[in-house]
């Protein structure tokens, strides 16, 4: 491949300095400490300064490309469905009528695929740090939970308009709860928890199951509808599995135990008017002014997409605004799609959906091909609920969960990075 044969290239010139280099040999301990930070920082820091943390494990993970002899990529079929999307991103930006106000939302992307890039390489001679990925993962959530019960405690007051309460009684306007990720969104907060939630399973029982059950009360007091969903699915995957790899002289005695759960799951939601409103709000359709909203958020990016479906408008949030500001319906201006797909496509077009919905299939194909790896089952959870609240909001766009997703990715792909070198 004439990437591989450009890197030795490089390799043969700067092999002796990295020999002689005390700090290049130590790059992979210094990328991992930049994932670590990009896993921490995103806890509470805003959205630049979480990307310069993952720059440098770019600029480290090139370095190291560039010095230490024998070092190559691998491109599997999935990788180079990604590589074709980020093409045809390029041509987008390149044809962009707001060019410049793309080229940001450009560098955001570019910046999220040299992470992953970065992250598969780092984890392909490094298997034994994903324990202590996942565990840096599961001490986040663990204290964003505990934030979450102090703010639902508190009954701390919406910042915006987080909820449509003009047909709810006062005691079913629910708190909901936002954390310390920047910007404050109990949307981006449930999206968050939801990512990190799998983590929890690669911990050991007796930390692993409370503070599961935790985290999946604090998306619970987000009131994230989307979230919500995303959840629900996972939790399905995992009791699947779950009973899948268990010894068969515990299934039955598993069985009752989830049925037991599930109609305590069930009281509580009809028992708490607040979470119950919330819920059932989610079937309500244009009766609740939040899904109508989105409803005709979407009838103006479809018409969007039908103008520009073939490269798309360019990527970026500020570039979306500007242009769907001549779609938009009077009153409803919006900062995104609310639909990851919908706004792939019509940022970039059909052709790089199409790329990406293939990245997405063929390592979520790779991921069930090994689900009896603790961490790759907890990867393919985490990307399973990310991708199905994509449906129905597009905070994914943000860094917090955008990072989380391609560390998913990459544990994923790393594991059959290491069987095929």
């Amino acid at each position: 491949m004439l990437l591989n044969n450009i890197l030795f290239f490089f390799q043969k010139i700067f092999s002796p300095v990295y020999k002689k280099s005390f700090l290049l040999q130590k790059a992979d301990w210094s990328i991992f400490v930049c994932i670590l930070l990009v896993i921490f920082s995103s806890a509470f820091a805003q959205s630049d300064f979480i990307g310069y943390f993952a720059m440098f494990a770019i600029i480290l993970t090139f370095i190291k490309l560039c010095t230490k002899a024998g070092e190559k990529i691998n491109f599997d079929l999935a990788d180079k469905f990604l590589l074709l999307y980020f093409i045809i991103v390029i041509i987008s930006v390149a044809g962009s009528s707001l060019f410049y106000l793309s080229l940001k939302g450009f560098l955001k992307t570019g910046t999220y695929l040299g992470f992953y890039a970065s992250t598969v390489i780092y984890l392909k001679d490094n298997r034994d740090k994903i324990k202590y990925i996942f565990a840096a993962i599961a001490l986040c959530t663990v204290f964003e939970s505990i934030i979450a019960f102090l703010q639902n405690f508190a009954a701390v007051d919406a910042i915006s308009g987080w909820q449509d309460t003009t047909r709810l009684n006062p005691e079913e306007v629910m708190t909901r709860v936002y954390g310390t990720l920047k910007p404050y969104n109990p949307n981006l907060f449930g999206g968050y928890l939801l990512a990190c939630l799998p983590g929890f399973i690669t911990l050991p029982k007796k930390w692993g199951i409370p503070c599961f059950l935790a985290g999946i009360t604090a998306i619970v007091l987000t009131g994230c509808r989307g979230a919500y969903i995303g959840c629900f699915f996972q939790i399905l995957i995992l009791i699947f599995f779950g009973y899948k790899y268990l010894d068969k002289k515990y299934r039955n005695f598993f069985t009752s135990f989830i049925a037991l759960a599930a109609g305590f799951v069930t009281a509580l939601i009809l028992s708490v008017s607040a979470l119950r409103a919330r819920i059932f709000s989610i079937f309500a359709m244009r009766a609740d002014s939040s899904n109508s909203f989105r409803f005709n958020v979407y009838n103006s990016c479809i018409d969007m997409f039908k103008d520009n479906w073939l490269l798309g408008i360019g990527v970026g949030n500020q570039n979306f605004r500007e242009i769907y500001g001549l779609y938009m319906k009077t009153g409803f201006d919006a900062l995104s799609a609310y639909n990851i797909y919908l706004e792939t496509a019509v940022e970039s077009g059909i052709f790089a959906l199409a790329a990406f919905l293939g990245f997405i299939i063929l390592i979520i194909k790779k991921a069930l091909k090994n689900t009896n790896s603790i961490f790759i089952l907890a990867a393919l959870i985490s990307i399973v609920g990310i991708l199905l609240h994509g449906m129905v909001d597009t905070v994914f766009f943000r860094p917090q969960i955008q990072f989380i997703f391609w560390i998913m990715a990459a544990v994923i792909k790393g594991d059959y990075s290491e069987k095929q070198n």
